[in-house]
């Protein structure tokens, strides 16, 4: 792929700059991983044991601990660091709690964090292909992500997606099988499986034809989470919708924004245009009296799924803003 930077009507060559060090990938990271991966950076270099993780986050979303490794070279296994940092954590909750509970400012309990949602993130300019389908199955709560850097000062971040239906456990390899076999009892990988299990066949059909239509969306992915699905905008690592199933039809909920107590609102704060008035309106209020609020839209076995995609396609175009 060849890129330019359009000046008047001249085409600029734009040209790819590397990175020297992974301490520079790291600090252009950490500065940044709430517009990166939508995460609250906690701290740098912690260190548990004899290991040393080069980043930890936190995901307010799902409450739980993400780590995030920076690399230079291929001469790695993603799988195995991976595993080392998952049974690292799950051995010592306790250390990384504590950090926590300092970065928040006050005490919080074992509850408080989901620990089967951590999740290993590595970022590196470029993964080998071996790298890249050492991770290629459907339960492994690794992400390897690349970074590019360019002459205009353009930063690019681009997911390696897993298209695999295999688990870990179709390996030969018995090591990595017992070791993820430890973790898999408290960290879980979701599948749409376990969100549509008890949603009955007729809605199902209703899912089925929708989803047809999300995946023509360019830069979308459906993403499977604890209790829902999500369709995520990938460039902007943002949510379009979540998806709650039920068992005679699925809630559809966008995030309209925050309304603050001075009556500012937030970015891409959302008014939904809905003629058939489908849409109910929720809200909640934080401590600090910023207002989140949210629509809700029910989708049944009769519901029109073309009327479904007028109310989404609306919320993915206000995030591509």
């Amino acid at each position: 792929m060849e890129l330019y930077n359009l000046n008047k009507e001249n085409l600029e060559e734009v040209n790819l700059v590397p990175f020297k060090l992974e301490k520079d990938i790291q600090a252009l990271v950490e500065k940044n991983t709430e517009s990166i991966f939508e995460l609250e950076f906690i701290e740098s270099e912690f260190r548990v044991e004899k290991y040393r993780i080069d980043t930890l986050c936190f995901d307010p979303e799902n409450n739980s601990f993400v780590i995030v490794e920076y690399k230079k070279g291929s001469s790695y296994s993603v799988v195995d660091q991976g595993m080392t940092y998952l049974q690292l954590m799950l051995n010592n909750k306790a250390d990384f709690l504590l950090m926590l509970s300092q970065h928040k400012g006050k005490v919080l309990e074992m509850k408080d964090v989901d620990w089967s949602q951590s999740k290993i993130i590595f970022v590196a300019e470029s993964f080998n292909s071996y790298q890249k389908d050492s991770v290629n199955f459907d339960n492994l709560p690794f992400e390897l992500w690349e970074i590019k850097r360019f002459t205009n000062n353009t930063i690019v971040f681009n997911k390696h997606k897993s298209n695999s239906k295999e688990s870990i456990g179709s390996l030969t390899d018995s090591k990595k099988n017992n070791a993820f076999s430890e973790i898999n009892k408290e960290v879980k990988v979701y599948t749409e499986q376990d969100s549509t299990s008890k949603t009955n066949a007729d809605v199902l059909e209703k899912w089925e034809e929708l989803k047809e239509l999300m995946i023509e969306l360019t830069d979308t992915e459906l993403t499977p989470k604890k209790g829902y699905i999500s369709l995520d905008l990938d460039y902007k690592n943002k949510i379009v919708a979540y998806f709650n199933f039920q068992k005679s039809g699925i809630r559809m909920d966008f995030s309209r924004g925050n309304l603050y107590p001075d009556g500012s609102t937030s970015k891409n704060y959302f008014t939904l245009d809905d003629p058939k008035g489908i849409a109910k309106e929720g809200s909640w209020t934080y401590k600090s009296e910023t207002k989140g609020n949210v629509y809700k839209v029910s989708i049944f076995k009769d519901t029109d799924i073309d009327y479904i995609m007028f109310l989404i396609k609306q919320k993915y175009k206000n995030l591509r803003q």
